[in-house]
């Protein structure tokens, strides 16, 4: 009897494990760890700021560029990041004064161009994002932009070959969602950096690469205090409160006498009157290419651009304190105006314009 109990005993074993048919479906992959990105520490230039929950990694920026020039980002799948990012054009809207979206809206603002962001802080014109990693996918849900909704974008992303693998490579997993997103667009447009312009190599070594005449004039009039009349002082433009450093920007919001009544600017972040008219200001590197200028694009060119400090500034509550020309002007030649041209010239980067990196991976 023992025998036989062993028997059966013996065989409902054999038959339950002929029923186990193991895991269900294919296996779950697996990826190696990301590759840290080599971030190169350029003279004159301060150590980059980068998230400590979103390194930058040769992966992540991989996949952060190919959302930045996928059009599955938009409603009608017509329209990417880059759609209003040319790369030639430092990153603007191919000469647009405001860009228009998937149903045909126009914005109000100018595109803004993209690099060296690493070193900024709070983001668009009015500095409603405060960080980039929030303000990368606004566009997308924007009704006057690319028009879609955050969940729709994930599924169709899960519905490609592609994507899986490259979110697996950047973030261990084949999951995609919008914070995964978010972090690769984040990634990917930190790594956009412009830092080998003509007056790059001349700060580094002026004796090989001077400033021609013209170049280094503007450079001193860019630099210099405004000397009123009579100052007796060599004269000034006054650039340099607003736009100096190596960044060529300040980094911060301010009015610079656009309007006498003036549009609403950082006010609507914080709620300050005093806020009023002021927007973020730009950085002046690449500038001779992403006209037209300003939030509203209102200038086509850098000479109207001079010409609004030289004679056009109007006062306001709220207008910049260091535009101390104003109600005076700068007083400045047409062959100074001309020189500080010149000098914004060499603010152009050809290594970053053509850079492959980030250029559209799927032509």
């Amino acid at each position: 009897m023992k025998q036989l109990v062993t028997g059966c005993l013996f065989l409902l074993g054999f038959g339950l494990l002929g029923c186990d048919k193991g895991p269900s479906g294919p296996p779950t992959p697996t990826f190696p760890a990301p590759t840290p990105y080599n971030w190169i520490q350029k003279p004159f230039f301060p150590q980059p700021v980068i998230a400590s929950d979103n390194p930058l990694t040769l992966e992540g920026i991989e996949l952060g560029r190919h959302l930045f020039y996928d059009t599955r980002l938009s409603g009608d799948n017509t329209q990417s990041c880059a759609s209003c990012h040319n790369q030639q054009l430092a990153f603007t809207d191919n000469g647009n004064r405001y860009s228009t979206g998937i149903t045909g809206a126009i914005g109000t603002k100018n595109s803004m161009p993209l690099f060296n962001l690493t070193w900024s802080s709070r983001f668009f014109w009015d500095g409603r994002a405060a960080t980039l990693r929030q303000q990368v996918l606004m566009p997308v849900e924007d009704p006057i932009e690319m028009h879609d909704n955050l969940p729709a974008v994930v599924n169709e992303l899960k519905a490609t070959t592609l994507y899986p693998q490259l979110f697996g490579k950047a973030f261990g997993s084949e999951e995609i969602t919008a914070e995964k997103m978010a972090k690769a667009l984040e990634q990917f447009i930190l790594s956009i950096v412009s830092t080998d312009s003509k007056f790059d190599k001349f700060r580094q070594n002026p004796v090989l690469n001077p400033l021609s005449p013209s170049e280094q004039r503007g450079f001193d009039l860019f630099m210099r205090e405004f000397s009123p009349p009579g100052s007796n002082r060599p004269k000034g433009a006054d650039c340099f409160h607003c736009h100096g450093t190596h960044l060529f920007t300040a980094n911060n919001f301010t009015n610079n006498g656009l309007d006498s009544d003036p549009a609403t600017g950082f006010q609507i972040v914080t709620g300050n009157p005093l806020d009023k008219g002021k927007f973020k200001t730009p950085s002046l590197r690449n500038v001779a290419l992403s006209a037209p200028y300003m939030h509203d694009g209102r200038f086509a060119t850098l000479e109207e651009v001079i010409e609004h400090y030289n004679s056009g500034l109007k006062s306001s509550p709220t207008i910049d304190p260091n535009l101390k020309s104003t109600g005076i002007g700068l007083g400045l030649t047409a062959q100074e105006k001309a020189d500080l041209v010149a000098f914004m010239h060499t603010l152009t980067d050809t290594v970053y314009l053509n850079n492959p990196a980030y250029s559209n991976p799927f032509q």
